[in-house]
C-alpha cells in the first residue's frame, strides 16, 4: 500500500529521513495522529509497517501526557528546540528515549512535533520514578537559586503554564520571596500559600526544601504542592456561617434585653398615668397626668421603632377565640362576671416587677376581677397547682424559674389545672420567642407596655371559653 505523505513546508520531501539510522517521526498533537515515522522510528514503535503505525490513534492520552504535549507546542514555538526523556509503551511494552523536540511546518499548513530520538538505559527504578512525578496531579518544579524555573512536572505546566518563575506562582510576591530564601538557606517550608495559577487564585499546601541539582550539582529549591482549595473554602464558609450565627445570637440577646428594660418601666408609666387621668383630679392635676401618658406612648412609639419588633396579636396562628381581637372593653361592657357560675373572674399574674404586678392588680380591680400576685415562675407553678383560675398571666423573663419553664410544667401537672389558658404578658415578642412560648402551650401573647383594652379582652375571651368542660370530657375518655 501506497501512501502519500505531506511535504515540508519549504518543499522537501519527509522520506529523505528514511535512510537515517536515528528514529525520527512526526506527530500531529491536534489530531493526536502520527504523520511519519523512518524505517528506525517504524522499529522503535513496533510497527509492521508506515501505513500500520499511521492507522493508530493516540487520541486517548493521560491528562499528564496531553499536558505534557501541549507544553511542547508551546516551548517549541518560534524555532525553539526541547531536550527530555520520553517514555513510550509500543504494544504495551516501556521504550526510553531521550528526544530533541521541535516544531515543523508542512506544506498543508500544519505545524507537527519533530522527534529526534536515541534509545537510552534506564534502571527499573528511576523510570518508575520518572513516570510516577510525570503523572503526578500536584505540581512539582524544579528551581535554581534565582528562582528560575528547570523542570516543571505536567501538573505544574497545567497550573502556571510554560516557564513560571518561582515567586510569580505565589499570590503575595513577599512569601514567595522568603519561601525561596529560606530554602536557600537550608531550610525547608511546610505551609499554606495563595497561589496565582492559569484557573484563578487557588489555596496550595506547599512543600519546599533544597536540594543538589542531579545535572549541575548546584543547589536547587524543589517545590511540591497540593491543591486544597476546597478544604479552605469550606472551612471558611463553616466559620463564616458560626459567626453569623453568634452575631444573630447576640443580636437576639441585644434585642430581648433592650425591650425588657425599656418596655418594662413604660409599662408602670403608661399604667399608672392612665389611671391618674381617670381619678378625677383637679383640672390642673389632670393635663399634667395626661401629659405625662402621651409623652410615655411617644416613647413607647420610639422604642418600638429603634428595637425594631412588631406586635403581634394572631401569634397562635388561630389558638384566639373567635372574635377575641374586635371585643371593647368599657365601663358599659363589664367584663368581671364568669358566665359560667355568675363568681368574679379569678387572675393569676406571675411577674418579678412590683410596679407591673401593681399596675395590672389596680386594672383588674377597676373591673372587678379577683387577681393574686406571685414573682417568680416556681410560685406561679406552685399557685397554678392549686387550681380555681380562670386565666393565668406570666411573664417570661423571672429568677428562680422563667415563665417558659413555669408554662412547661404547668401543662404536666394531672388534674384540670394543667389546662387553664395562660397569656404570656411580656416585652420579649421576637417571632422566635413567640413560637417557644406557642411550643409550651401558652396561648396567647400580650405584649408590655400593657393597653388596658387589650388585656381585658383577651383575659374575658380565654376565661370563657370552655376548656374546663373539654378537659374533663378528654380526662373521661382517657379512663375509658
Amino acid at each position: 500500500m501506497t501512501i502519500e505523505l505531506p511535504r515540508l513546508a519549504e518543499g522537501g520531501r519527509l522520506d529523505a529521513w528514511d535512510s537515517l539510522r536515528r528514529p525520527v517521526w512526526l506527530f500531529d498533537p491536534v489530531s493526536c495522529r502520527g504523520v511519519y515515522a523512518n524505517v528506525a522510528a517504524l522499529a522503535l514503535w513496533g510497527a509492521v509497517d508506515l501505513a500500520e503505525l499511521l492507522s493508530r490513534d493516540f487520541s486517548k492520552l493521560s491528562p499528564a501526557v496531553r499536558t505534557r504535549t501541549e507544553r511542547l507546542r508551546t516551548a517549541t514555538a518560534e524555532g525553539r528546540e526541547v531536550e527530555e526523556r520520553w517514555t513510550f509503551y509500543p504494544n504495551g511494552s516501556p521504550v526510553t528515549v531521550q528526544a530533541v523536540i521541535s516544531t515543523i511546518a508542512l506544506d498543508d499548513g500544519r505545524d507537527v512535533l519533530l522527534f529526534e530520538a536515541a534509545g537510552v538505559e534506564v534502571e527499573a527504578e528511576e523510570r518508575r520514578a520518572v513516570e510516577a512525578l510525570r503523572h503526578s496531579s500536584g505540581p512539582v518544579g524544579l528551581f535554581d537559586g534565582e528562582g528560575r524555573s528547570l523542570f516543571a512536572n505536567p501538573a505544574a505546566f497545567a497550573a502556571y503554564g510554560l516557564d513560571a518563575g518561582f515567586v510569580a506562582r505565589f499570590a503575595s510576591p513577599d512569601e514567595g520571596q522568603g519561601v525561596l530564601a529560606r530554602a536557600m538557606e537550608g531550610q525547608a517550608t511546610g505551609a499554606l500559600f495563595q497561589m496565582l495559577t492559569g484557573g484563578g487564585p487557588r489555596w496550595h499546601h506547599v512543600d519546599c526544601r533544597p536540594l543538589h541539582d542531579p545535572v549541575t550539582g548546584a543547589i536547587s529549591v524543589l517545590l511540591n504542592e497540593r491543591d486544597v482549595t476546597d478544604r479552605v473554602e469550606a472551612e471558611a464558609a463553616r466559620a463564616a456561617a458560626e459567626q453569623k450565627a453568634a452575631m444573630a445570637e447576640a443580636r437576639q440577646r441585644f434585642l430581648t434585653d433592650m425591650s425588657h428594660e425599656l418596655r418594662t418601666p413604660l409599662n408602670a408609666v403608661l399604667g399608672f398615668s392612665a389611671l391618674l387621668t381617670e381619678a378625677g383630679l383637679a383640672p390642673a392635676q389632670q393635663d399634667h397626668a395626661g401629659r405625662i401618658h402621651a409623652a410615655g406612648e411617644r416613647l413607647a412609639t420610639v422604642v418600638e421603632q429603634m428595637i425594631g419588633l412588631s406586635q403581634c396579636e394572631d401569634w397562635t396562628g388561630g389558638m384566639e377565640p373567635t372574635g377575641a381581637r374586635d371585643r371593647e372593653t368599657s365601663e358599659d361592657d363589664p367584663v368581671a362576671a364568669n358566665e359560667d357560675d355568675g363568681r368574679a373572674m379569678r387572675v393569676l399574674y406571675v411577674d418579678d416587677n412590683d410596679s407591673n404586678r401593681a399596675l395590672v392588680m389596680a386594672l383588674l380591680a377597676m373591673q372587678g376581677i379577683v387577681c393574686e400576685t406571685v414573682d417568680d415562675g416556681a410560685q406561679g407553678l406552685a399557685a397554678a397547682a392549686r387550681g380555681d383560675w380562670d386565666v393565668i398571666l406570666m411573664d417570661i423573663q423571672m429568677p428562680v424559674m422563667d415563665g417558659v419553664e413555669s408554662t412547661r410544667r404547668i401543662r404536666l401537672l394531672n388534674d384540670e389545672a394543667s389546662a387553664v389558658p395562660i397569656i404570656a404578658l411580656t416585652a420579649n415578642t421576637l417571632d422566635e420567642q413567640l413560637a417557644i412560648y406557642a411550643d409550651v402551650g401558652m396561648n396567647d401573647c400580650i405584649a408590655k407596655p400593657v393597653k388596658a383594652p387589650e388585656l381585658l379582652t383577651k383575659l374575658f375571651a380565654w376565661a370563657t371559653t370552655p376548656w374546663r368542660e373539654t378537659w374533663r370530657a378528654q380526662a373521661v375518655g382517657a379512663v375509658a
